[in-house]
């Protein structure tokens, strides 16, 4: 089964369409058949996608470090729930059991665990379709921000960042740019 690793806030944000979003996120994926490997909290916008994927019927994979487990709610009710060390195992472990990956609206985790993977990607380390759930103009400022560094000549390689404001066509994106060995 193929895995979208989703990063989002351990917060639902002050907008009720972020949760509407997250919502759709976890069971369009289950509807389609795909696992959702996150976070592993409760809380937030992780928590209403995990719960929307396995409402569908979905397999989640929720991954926190154990440091966090009582103040992100660790979900007990997830297909899988795996306490790593610490947060470079956690998104380490994200990465290896995911096919791609998309970011719903967060704050610094969320953006932490972009970055990270899309500094990843820069240096040749996967080549997974990355995507932005681009939220009512969400990440329009981060979009334009990396426009600007590729411009200015600070990034190299694939560094192509998908982005949609809508949940099916972004899945659909992911798929069609996913690398098949």
């Amino acid at each position: 089964m193929m895995h979208i690793a989703v990063f989002c806030g351990a917060c639902a944000g002050r907008d009720p369409r972020h949760a509407e979003v997250a919502r759709e996120v976890g069971a369009s994926l289950a509807r389609r058949g795909l696992g959702v490997v996150y976070g592993g909290g409760h809380v937030g916008l992780m928590g209403v996608v995990a719960d929307a994927a396995m409402a569908a019927g979905g397999h989640v994979v929720g991954v926190i470090p154990g440091f966090m487990t009582g103040r992100e709610l660790a979900h007990e009710r997830v297909s899988e729930l795996i306490v790593v060390k610490d947060m470079h195992q956690r998104k380490m472990l994200m990465h290896e059991r995911s096919q791609a990956v998309m970011a719903l609206p967060g704050g610094f985790g969320t953006m932490d665990e972009l970055f990270e993977l899309l500094t990843w990607r820069q240096l040749g380390l996967h080549a997974k379709p990355m995507g932005l759930l681009n939220v009512n103009g969400f990440y329009t400022p981060l979009l334009e921000q990396i426009a600007h560094m590729d411009r200015e000549g600070f990034l190299h390689g694939e560094v192509r960042v998908l982005a949609h404001a809508e949940v099916e066509p972004l899945i659909d994106l992911l798929l069609a740019n996913i690398v098949r060995p």
